[in-house]
């Protein structure tokens, strides 16, 4: 009984080291960033997605979770922080809706199974790269006003540079599956 309580707790120890890591990946990432108005570009949707197919979904959510919390409470997690504020009165500004795009992205990358077929692994990326941007443009056209060209705005600027990080997660999917088999 003793062994399986201590097998139970170093599990989670490791899920939260992990959680913990992959919180300041994105961290890290967010502060990668070219900037643009309303919203910044940064490799976080690159780092969201490895963290769903590394992580799987369980993980990958409370890593993400983790990495919003700590952002809410106003640690300097967010890409415009603490130069554009920190905390709840940030996440709710412009990026929120792709901050919580973030959480639909690491569930979805999570939950698919992936093989050898780089055109599927491709499409279910971009699959779940893509509810990052609907709820990010949902919320900046709830947020700037709806007679504002949205796309133009919350989408357009970024689809050159979002292909590109989703082809070199396509392409190191072999990569970011090995950590998986790590946990």
């Amino acid at each position: 009984m003793e062994l399986v309580k201590s097998i139970k707790q170093s599990k989670l120890i490791k899920y939260i080291f992990l959680a913990l890591m992959g919180s300041i990946a994105l961290a890290i990432s967010s502060k990668i960033r070219i900037p643009f108005y309303p919203v910044p570009m940064t490799m976080q949707t690159l780092v969201v997605l490895m963290i769903g197919v590394a992580f799987g979904w369980k993980l990958g959510l409370a890593t993400v979770a983790l990495y919003l919390f700590e952002g809410i409470i106003g640690l300097p997690v967010f890409s415009g922080t603490p130069e554009k504020g920190i905390g709840l009165i940030y996440f709710i500004g412009p990026t929120m809706g792709y901050l919580l795009g973030f959480l639909v992205a690491v569930y979805i990358s999570g939950k698919f199974k992936y093989d050898s077929n780089l055109i599927k692994t491709f499409f279910k990326l971009f699959f779940a790269t893509s509810f990052i941007y609907l709820l990010g443009m949902i919320w900046l056209g709830s947020l700037i006003g709806w007679n504002k060209p949205i796309f133009q705005l919350g989408a357009q600027p970024f689809l050159l540079a979002e292909l590109f990080k989703i082809l070199i997660a396509t392409f190191a999917i072999n990569q970011i599956k090995k950590i998986k088999k790590l946990i």
